[in-house]
Parts: C-alpha cells; structure tokens; sequence
C-alpha cells in the first residue's frame, strides 16, 4: 500500500545503518543452526585465483591460502589496497599482502581480458569469487559481469572448482534475511540485490552450471578474528566474521570430499549473542542454537 510504503521510506536512513551494520558486523534475530565441525581433508598443492582481493574476505582468502602454503593470483584495481586483513593478520593486519608465492594482477573483472592474465600459466586449481563494493562506484552489474568472465576463464582453463560469495536474503535465501532487511532489499539496496540475484542465476540455470561450484551466502560480516565455528543454517541469519567466510570458501575449492557442491548454503557462526555495529551501535538480540 502507499502508506506502507511511506514508511518504508522515511525509515530507510535508520534502516541502512542498521543493515550495514548486518553486511559487516552483523547478528540480528533468532538462529537455527547446524553446527559443521569436520576436519578437514588434505588436499593437493593447490593454486587459488582470488577475485575481490583488496576487500575484507577476499583479502582473508589470499592471507589464509598463503597460510596453508597453497600459490595465489588475484586481480585487484589498485595493488596499493591489497592489506593483510583484521581479523587473520594479527600485528601485522594492515600492511602490504606480498609473498613469493603471491602474483598480483591490477585490472578490472569486468574486462575479460584483464581476468585471463589471472588464469596465465595454466595451473589455477580453484577461484574464490568475493566481489564486492558500492554500486555508485563499481555499476549497477559489476557482479554478474565480472562473475560472467570468471566463469568464461574457467572454462577456457579446465578449472572446475569456484566459490562465490553473494549474502543472505539472495536467491531463495530471502526468508533467512531479518524482517529490517528485507525491506531494504525491496528499497534502498534493491539495485544491489538484483545484481546479486543475477550473479547466483549464472550458476543456478546459466554458463556455470556445469561447474563444481559453491555459492555462499554469509550472514552478518565482521573483522573479528576466526574462530573456527561456521553453522550452514535453515532459519534467520546470525553474524560470522569473514575469516571464517573465507575459510569456507578455501574448503570449498580444495577438499576432494566437499559437501556443497552445486548448493547454496547460508552461513553463520555462534560466537556472540548479539551484533554490533563497528562504532558500537548494539543491535539484535539472543540466539537459539540447535546443537
């Protein structure tokens, strides 16, 4: 109704900084969990292509497959941002990401040719797909196309392995999305969404579908440090922190044994009750666990 969506509307500033907080720092609402503990698997040497690099999980993802001694290529717009992130980095979180093991491309995803530098040498194993930043500045379809050059790579490649990270409420994911949320996704982030919509559908019934791919959907994100605890969950997101995000994604592209191939789960961690925005705004509540 228009009165509905008045309101909608005047509440949309109160709205945003309180999803904002749900994107990155984020718990809101009751939580359902099934908790995954398994170990994980040994896998060969791998070679990991990071996409979304200079953001806060796809920098974990270079930091942590670097830790586990794998070889890394990225593809960031400007090298001078790739930092070793908050949450794994410990003292040396915010200092240039390098290593003899690490090759950094600078260009744009959403130009195929810049993507295939990534690929270049023919031993890319896995891609870890982790875009991200405000539509005003990267485009209204900068997920789906650069997504779409990701997967034409692969191809080319013989690469089989991918993950992306897209949100909670995308996809048919909407009703694991807190009530605030929802409506912001109807309003104020509907452009975004739709590009995240787009970008799952490549793989759901598009180009990527014959790909081993795992779409993962994260609750509310946050820079604390990992702590080893990742829910794939049927009910209301809670928060997780994007170390464990990235954790997620690496086991998703190197474990021979992994369980959500061709899925998309949503996921959360326990640690907390609540969530709290980074200038220490309190927002949401207590947590139902199954254990």
């Amino acid at each position: 109704s228009r009165g509905m969506a008045s309101r909608v509307l005047l509440l949309a500033p109160t709205l945003l900084l309180q999803a904002h907080a749900l994107l990155i720092n984020g718990r809101s609402g009751p939580l359902r969990a099934v908790q995954t503990h398994a170990a994980r698997t040994i896998s060969p040497q791998c070679a990991i292509a990071v996409f979304g690099a200079s953001g806060g999980t796809g920098s974990e993802a270079v930091f942590q497959a670097l830790g586990r001694g794998e070889d890394v290529s990225c593809l960031v717009r400007d090298p001078s941002r790739l930092l070793v992130p908050e949450g794994s980095g410990g003292s040396s979180a915010n200092t240039p990401l390098t290593s003899e093991k690490l090759k950094v491309v600078q260009g744009d995803v959403t130009k195929a040719s810049d993507v295939a530098k990534v690929f270049e040498g023919g031993d890319i194993t896995g891609v870890v797909v982790a875009l991200g930043g405000k539509t005003s500045d990267v485009g209204e379809t900068m997920l789906t196309d650069g997504t779409r050059n990701v997967i034409e790579a692969c191809k080319a490649n013989g690469v089989k392995r991918i993950a992306v990270v897209t949100s909670i409420g995308a996809g048919d994911s909407e009703n694991q999305a807190p009530f605030f949320f929802k409506m912001l996704m109807m309003t104020v982030m509907r452009k975004i969404f739709v590009d995240k919509n787009n970008q799952e559908k490549l793989f759901l019934d598009g180009p990527g579908s014959d790909l081993e791919y795992t779409i993962v959907r994260p609750g509310g994100l946050s820079k604390e440090p990992p702590n080893g605890i990742i829910n794939v969950i049927k009910g209301e997101a809670g928060s997780i922190a994007r170390a464990d995000v990235a954790a997620f994604c690496l086991d998703a592209v190197t474990k021979e044994d992994w369980g959500y191939i061709r899925q998309a789960p949503c996921i959360s961690s326990d640690k907390g009750t609540s969530w709290v925005k980074d200038k220490g705004m309190a927002v949401g509540g207590n947590v139902d666990r199954v254990k």
